[in-house]
């Protein structure tokens, strides 16, 4: 399933499969997966749970590996990665947002944001702090900057999340369920950030279960049984 755009495609998988051995032999996770996204699309993916939304993460995430086809993001082909090679790309490339914000307990807000520019050394030690400070800014929580993430609402966190995965400017963005774990007011505006940082230009892929999460990406796509199904804008999310 491809589709043709006048941006150039940021995100191109193509066959695509992926199983895991189980009790029974073999588990399909994900069949023949044809996906493409522009650079600067927001999409969002939903599927009942085992529909192999986590999987496809892991595998745009160059977590995983699939059993077949290609994947090429930002023009590299992660099948021809060895295993550091693709923890480089993943650290310059990949910015991660999750459900329960996998913030450090004992390190600060702008610790948080500074660990992926520690990690890939992307920018200048001295700069990291600052760099620290303006993306926190950039997200609306720069008061939140020296507080631990106990000391923080669930919103403040994933917002802190959030700066955190674009600490290496990485063109892809990826979030899974990232509005869960908040109550719907905080949810609300962190959709409305996503499509900000869309309409600037971040590509953003995100897995959800919810209606409104699904309603404010560009575009949906389903997975039913490992397969992927396009969806018109206003077709409505089925968890």
């Amino acid at each position: 399933m491809q589709t043709t755009h006048a941006r150039p495609a940021l995100v191109q998988l193509q066959g695509v499969c992926k199983s895991y051995p189980d009790a029974q032999g073999e588990l399909t996770a994900l069949q023949s997966i044809d996906l493409q996204v522009q650079a600067g699309e927001f999409v969002a993916v939903i599927g009942k749970s085992g529909s192999g939304k986590s999987t496809l993460l892991n595998l745009l995430a160059g977590i995983d590996r699939p059993n077949s086809g290609q994947i090429r993001i930002a023009e590299t082909d992660l099948g021809g990665l060895g295993e550091a090679a693709l923890s480089a790309w993943r650290g310059r490339t990949v910015g991660l947002v999750f459900q329960f914000f996998q913030l450090l307990p004992a390190l600060s807000a702008a610790e948080n944001v500074m660990l992926p520019m520690d990690f890939c050394a992307r920018w200048p030690r001295a700069e990291r702090g600052p760099r620290a400070i303006a993306l926190l800014e950039r997200l609306g929580v720069a008061e939140q900057a020296h507080k631990l993430p106990s000391q923080m609402s669930g919103g403040q966190q994933q917002r802190v999340a959030i700066a955190r995965a674009l600490a290496n400017q990485p063109p892809l963005l990826l979030a899974d369920e990232p509005t869960g774990n908040l109550d719907s007011e905080s949810a609300q505006s962190l959709l409305a950030l996503l499509q900000e940082l869309a309409a600037n230009g971040q590509t953003v892929i995100m897995v959800t279960h919810e209606a409104a999460a699904q309603r404010c990406a560009q575009r949906s796509v389903r997975l039913e049984d490992g397969r992927l199904l396009d969806l018109p804008a206003d077709a409505p999310a089925r968890s």
